[in-house]
């Protein structure tokens, strides 16, 4: 494992009866850096990450190697924030009860002691008056106060890596934007990397260190989120960052054509190959490997001519 890597993940396979939803992955994560995992729904993104929480469903089957294997410690050198706060909540103990038992479930501490560092996780978090919402229960709190509650959770026991899950879904703009900067900030708190699963690549662009650009369950593109999202280098990048309005510049905002293939139903050669407008007759017949370029790794036979402008439409506004 390389020295600077917190995290040293290589050939990672995971299927579901013989049949790949994550093909060859390999990245690192890096201490205190946030990752993102980027792509469409059915890239494996979730997958990736559940894989290195060990929460896989049972009837997966996965190969390759994630080290150090972190799972064994999960609660305290690695966390989970779920998509859904209200679920990842019981709805029978107080708020403060739960943060209290995480804390104990890893740690030799008293119940009191216990209870401060929990009051103590809710105050960092922006819970006004948090000796007093730590009796409280889930369904007493806000919505946004529970998003809160759940990365206070995520952070209590200081972990190594925090896994977040789409923890934006169903959130509006603004409520987006104070997550993603809580999740920042309790991350330098506790001095945790990120690892953050997400479709918005606007989140990515404002707080992301590197990124992972997936699609039908391989890399496509791995790098400095800075030159990833100015510069792209695989075609499937260019298309998700075409799409964004600041590219648009006066002209109607393009979408990828078609849709991701089914795990089962790969196309022969670039699975992106049917939807990609620079797709040759290696495209659709070879599989592009994982080659080193502009200072990242990128999967495409073509990598040289991706311009962000492959995608757009050039309309009249």
């Amino acid at each position: 494992m390389p020295s600077e890597a917190l995290l040293s993940v290589r050939d990672l396979r995971i299927a579901f009866h013989d049949v790949e939803a994550v093909r060859g992955l390999s990245f690192d994560v890096r201490p205190r850096e946030v990752l993102a995992l980027v792509g469409e729904s059915g890239a494996g993104k979730s997958l990736t990450a559940r894989a290195l929480l060990g929460m896989l469903p049972r009837d997966a089957t996965t190969s390759g190697t994630i080290r150090p294997d972190l799972s064994a410690d999960r609660g305290r050198r690695i966390t989970l924030v779920p998509q859904d706060a209200l679920s990842a909540l019981s709805p029978v103990h107080p708020v403060g009860d739960q943060l209290a038992a995480a804390v104990r479930s890893v740690r030799r501490v008293t119940r009191k002691e216990a209870r401060a560092l929990a009051v103590a996780a809710l105050d960092r978090v922006g819970i006004p008056d948090a000796a007093r919402k730590a009796r409280s229960y889930p369904h007493e709190y806000s919505g946004g106060m529970r998003q809160r509650a759940v990365i206070a959770m995520a952070t209590i026991n200081e972990p190594d890596v925090v896994v977040a899950d789409e923890p934006t879904t169903a959130l509006d703009a603004e409520r987006q934007e104070q997550v993603l900067r809580l999740l920042g900030e309790q991350r330098e708190a506790v001095g945790a990397a990120l690892v953050l699963v997400t479709h918005d690549m606007e989140a990515v662009r404002a707080h992301a260190d590197r990124v992972l650009v997936m699609y039908a369950g391989r890399q496509s593109e791995l790098g400095p989120a800075a030159d990833v999202l100015t510069r792209p280098r695989a075609p499937y990048t260019a298309g998700l960052l075409a799409s964004l309005p600041q590219y648009a510049r006066g002209r109607r905002l393009p979408t990828l054509p078609g849709t991701p293939p089914a795990p089962g139903a790969l196309p022969p050669g670039c699975a992106f190959a049917p939807r990609c407008p620079l797709a040759t007759d290696r495209c659709r017949t070879e599989e592009p490997q994982p080659r080193p370029l502009d200072g990242r790794t990128v999967s495409c036979h073509r990598a040289e001519d991706v311009t962000i402008e492959l995608f757009q439409e050039v309309q009249p506004a």
